[in-house]
């Protein structure tokens, strides 16, 4: 784990960012340090030195203007060497899922969306540089995020009251991912180029990504990036179905069987005794951005465009009545092609950091993002279903204050503009637009061992269906107080207190439809309220010894929680499932340690160990569905200057704590296994990889998922990547 004298000198060379915008006054932070497995400090120290363009070391960032955000004090950083370690797929969900309080969506190969705390969908954003993705996996878990792992810097985990910086969508948390499309400091080199490349043995995985920033001049630098990724169907350790589902399967085959409809019975047979392999779960997607950025001085300007493009398969429930084509033969036949979606989206970026000088403000910093996103799902080849088309642009205006005085933070507005369109059989959201405007402020005041910590967002949202005339108009305000102690060497010690509220979206307003992700026809409620919840967090972090420590307990009570319940009607051949509201209660607990058993100087021994819990239950005392169990994580990492060969068993407890309509999942274990290799002395930041996943083909189940009973996660897995910089 870094250590102290690592934290000083992360805190002069890292730029760290929250509220969309890079911290300018880094130099003074007080930086603290996140417990997981990380490179020897030495080692770290070097690569810090070595590019400046890639912070290697796992920092706890800070707001603008404050020297810690513990208001949020469930924050965590995923660095670019641990996103080349655990980037199994190219979704951003399955890469956070070893960090405490984190799940995620694992809907397919190609659509895993993050679960922070239990939340996930709407009570989650997951933002590129402080403003939104621009795409719509918020509105359904078969919608992928168009984020590509491998060509990101980091990526910052927000638990707790995030919507105090990003929104009420993050009622849950945020995931901000910071990429380098935008430049915003001049490469020391000619050229610097990053570069990454793996493959895998259970998807079949090729995949490569490539980066280069060029100085134009003094003061003017282009960066141009793109990536590729291509997998067959993942590979299972075991049969697909889980064991209801396969049960279900077999007497429905059965009583076909009796009735002399032979062909439907056996077709039900070969269904329950898949294995091995998740039909239709390939995919291929690529990348493409280029920046421009203008330094002059302290201040910094910048725009980018790009372009995401996916195509990967929706893996259909086993024996589901419902079929995409409608009714008749003919059409049925339709229905049992494989469904697809094909994803593509334009963005365009712009970010202003201007230097203000010693007065008051600092700072003034801007960032504006627009996407014109579409994807069309396929019921064969040719055969359109539904076309989602969305075109958004939010934009941040953030003024800085100096940090020389006693009261530190910052000031902002934003607004946010969406404009949603579907059309087609599952078309199950009518034609909405949303705006959204808001202003927010985070204060910290304090330099001794007691320090207050405060936070306030104000927001005004505008619903409207234009098809049904209906428009909904949501005024809501959140807030947070926090109480930090410092009077142990070391350590911080924390209390926060937050009300935060969320507007209810379009999707649990207008919806009215078959949604065959969810396996439900989807019915909305014009008239639901908004969602408030009081939260309390108490923490504690920093070193212990000569290791490092992190425990955090919340609990969130909501009011007129909203969350889709069964009706007990069919439309469609499928269940309805309506929008209802009705008041919760969530709790958890977060804890990680890693504690260097072994330390030379020369070789380091590292113990990381982590778990995490949440339980969550509606006011009549059913359980809120789709909460992830017990996990817990346990690793050793040796280290050396050109190795690192890390173990680690990850432990999921079984849920049997589940509502009315879903099933149970078993508990299992994940072993992995990987080796590092830095075979430069005069350059660490090139690295290659070797890692084996699910060492004993475990055929896990995320609790999380939709579809858990029919899409495991992947078996055995080889890795090999290598990862380039200079």
């Amino acid at each position: 784990m870094i250590d102290r004298k690592l934290a000083l000198a992360a805190s002069r060379l890292a730029l760290a960012t929250v509220c969309g915008t890079t911290l300018a006054s880094a130099a003074a932070a007080q930086q603290q340090t996140a417990p997981t497995g990380t490179p020897a400090a030495q080692r770290v120290e070097d690569d810090l030195h070595n590019s400046d363009d890639q912070p290697v070391g796992n920092i706890i960032v800070s707001a603008s203007g404050l020297r810690e955000l513990d208001v949020l004090a469930g924050t965590s950083v995923v660095d670019i060497a641990q996103i080349q370690r655990d980037a199994v797929t190219g979704q951003i969900g399955e890469l956070l899922t070893k960090i405490p309080g984190v799940s995620a969506t694992s809907f397919a190969p190609g659509s895993s969306r993050p679960v922070l705390r239990g939340q996930q969908g709407e009570r989650v954003r997951v933002l590129v540089d402080g403003v939104g993705t621009a795409d719509v996996s918020n509105t359904s878990v078969d919608h992928a995020t168009t984020i590509e792992p491998i060509t990101v810097e980091r990526v910052e985990v927000l638990r707790g009251p995030a919507v105090l910086l990003y929104g009420s969508q993050a009622i849950g948390g945020a995931v901000n991912v910071i990429d380098k499309r935008i430049p915003t400091r001049m490469p020391d080199e000619a050229f610097h180029l990053d570069a990454f490349a793996g493959v895998d043995s259970a998807t079949d995985l090729r995949t490569g990504a490539a980066s280069l920033d060029v100085g134009l001049t003094n003061n003017l630098v282009f960066h141009v990036d793109g990536s590729y990724r291509k997998t067959g169907n993942a590979e299972i350790g075991g049969l697909q179905l889980a064991r209801p589902l396969r049960d279900e399967l077999i007497e429905e085959a059965n009583e076909k069987r009796l009735k002399g409809e032979r062909e439907e019975a056996a077709d039900l047979l070969e269904d329950a005794s898949q294995s091995g392999f998740i039909p239709n779960s390939d995919v291929e997607s690529w990348t493409v951005n280029a920046g421009l950025g203008l330094v002059l001085g302290e201040s910094t300007f910048g725009a980018a465009i790009g372009w995401y493009d996916t195509n990967y398969g929706v893996i259909k429930r086993p024996g589901l009545k419902h079929e995409h084509g409608g009714e008749g033969e003919e059409e049925e036949e339709k229905g049992e092609e494989n469904v697809r979606i094909d994803l593509k989206q334009f963005r365009a970026d712009f970010k202003g950091d201007v230097y203000l000088g010693e007065g008051a403000f600092e700072r003034l910093k801007m960032r504006v993002g627009y996407s014109d996103y579409t994807h069309t799902e396929f019921e064969g080849p040719g055969e359109v279903g539904t076309v989602f088309d969305s075109k958004s642009i939010e934009g941040r205006l953030e003024l800085v204050q100096n940090t020389g005085g006693v009261l530190r933070g910052a000031t902002g507005v934003q607004y946010m503009h969406r404009d949603f369109f579907a059309v087609g059989e599952e078309a199950y959201v009518p034609p909405n637009l949303t705006d959204q405007v808001a202003v927010f402020t985070l204060q910290e005041f304090g330099t001794g061992p007691v320090q207050i910590e405060a936070a306030a967002r104000g927001e005004f949202t505008k619903v409207k269906a234009q098809t049904l005339g209906i428009e909904r108009d949501f005024d809501t305000f959140s807030g947070a107080l926090g109480v930090v102690y410092e009077g142990i060497e070391g350590v911080r010690i924390g209390v926060n207190g937050s009300r935060v509220a969320r507007a209810p979206s379009a999707e649990e307003l207008f919806s009215d439809g078959p949604h065959i992700a969810t396996q439900a026809f989807e019915i909305g409620d014009a008239n639901l309220r908004t969602e408030r919840a009081w939260g309390l967090e108490a923490y504690a972090r920093g070193k212990i010894g000569a290791g490092t420590f992190n425990l955090t307990a919340y609990r969130q009570w909501f009011d007129n929680y909203i969350f889709l319940e069964e009706t007990g009607e069919e439309e469609d051949d499928l269940p309805v499932f309506q929008y209802l509201q009705q008041d919760a209660d969530f709790w958890g607990v977060e804890a990680e340690l890693s504690y260097p058993l072994v330390d030379t100087g020369s070789f380091r021994l590292l113990s990381d160990l982590r778990a995490s819990y949440v339980e969550a239950e509606l006011a009549d005392g059913t359980a809120v569905p789709r909460i992830p169990p017990l996990s817990l994580l346990g690793a050793l990492e040796a280290q050396t200057d050109a190795f690192d060969v890390r173990g680690e068993v990850q432990w999921f407890a079984e849920q049997d704590r589940v509502t009315t309509f879903e099933t149970p999942t078993d508990s299992f274990a994940l072993v992995n296994a990987m080796v590092a290799w830095r075979p430069l002395k005069d350059n660490r930041n090139v690295t290659v990889q070797v890692a084996a996943d699910n060492i004993f083909d475990v055929n896990g189940r995320r609790h999380a998922s939709f579809t858990k009973d029919f899409v495991p996660l992947i078996g055995r897995n080889f890795r090999a990547s290598v990862r380039l910089s200079f």
